[in-house]
């Protein structure tokens, strides 16, 4: 059976390329060797709140993928369940997939929000600014996350099942930039391993570096 992602021809993707959500869309879709339409959409210099951009995603956020006939679809984790069906990045077995989707829950709502958050605290506010004073319960929080990770990992090789798929994409994008936000991983050995068969999977692309002033305030911060 065709994969449904395969019957609308080539997409577009509207993603700012530093950015964790959006690089889990891009590597997927390269891992599948799909062709996609990215258009550069800088969220952290309100390009996502532009009238023409607010008709297509009300919540005013990238990553965010349009179909030829004008669907469209938000939120990295769905965009990638949604290319995944029918690929070997999603099980099939009921109970497995519902191990990577709860895997995938627990990214946005249990890692995401201190990882992510962090880091763009660290790249893209000013040193002066009064988000800084929350980093080290971020930076407190996201330890919890990856303690979590870390169990995890030391008895399986993936969260996606018995295989990589959409669970480890969704969970590698801001764990693998976590030092940026001042996140340590030196004592997840189990992480950093798992990070070292992300990176060597088929088809891995890595993140875009950020621009040079987030990577400045970044260095400063971390």
């Amino acid at each position: 059976m065709a994969r449904a992602a395969e019957c609308v021809g080539v997409i577009t993707v509207y993603g700012f390329s530093p950015s964790g959500n959006c690089h889990k869309v891009r590597l997927l879709l390269e891992q599948l060797g799909r062709s996609y339409h990215w258009v550069e959409t800088d969220s952290s210099t309100g390009a996502t709140r532009t009238p023409d951009y607010l008709a297509k995603n009300a919540n005013g956020k990238v990553p965010l993928v349009e179909l030829d006939d004008g669907r469209v679809l938000a939120e990295s984790n769905a965009i990638l369940f949604w290319l995944a069906q029918d690929t070997a990045y999603l099980p099939t077995d009921a109970w497995d997939r519902a191990q990577a989707l709860s895997w995938m829950f627990f990214e946005q709502y249990s890692h995401e929000p201190y990882v992510a958050v962090a880091r763009f605290i660290c790249g893209w506010t000013p040193a002066d600014s009064p988000r800084r004073a929350g980093l080290a319960q971020l930076r407190e929080r996201a330890h919890d996350a990856l303690r979590v990770m870390e169990t995890h990992l030391r008895a399986r090789e993936w969260f996606t099942g018995s295989h990589y798929g959409i669970a480890d994409i969704a969970l590698f994008a801001y764990t693998d930039v976590a030092p940026h936000g001042g996140i340590s991983l030196g004592a997840y050995p189990a992480i950093r391993d798992w990070l070292h068969r992300v990176r060597h999977t088929a088809g891995f692309v890595p993140m875009v570096d950020p621009d040079p002033r987030a990577a400045a305030l970044i260095a400063q911060s971390a």
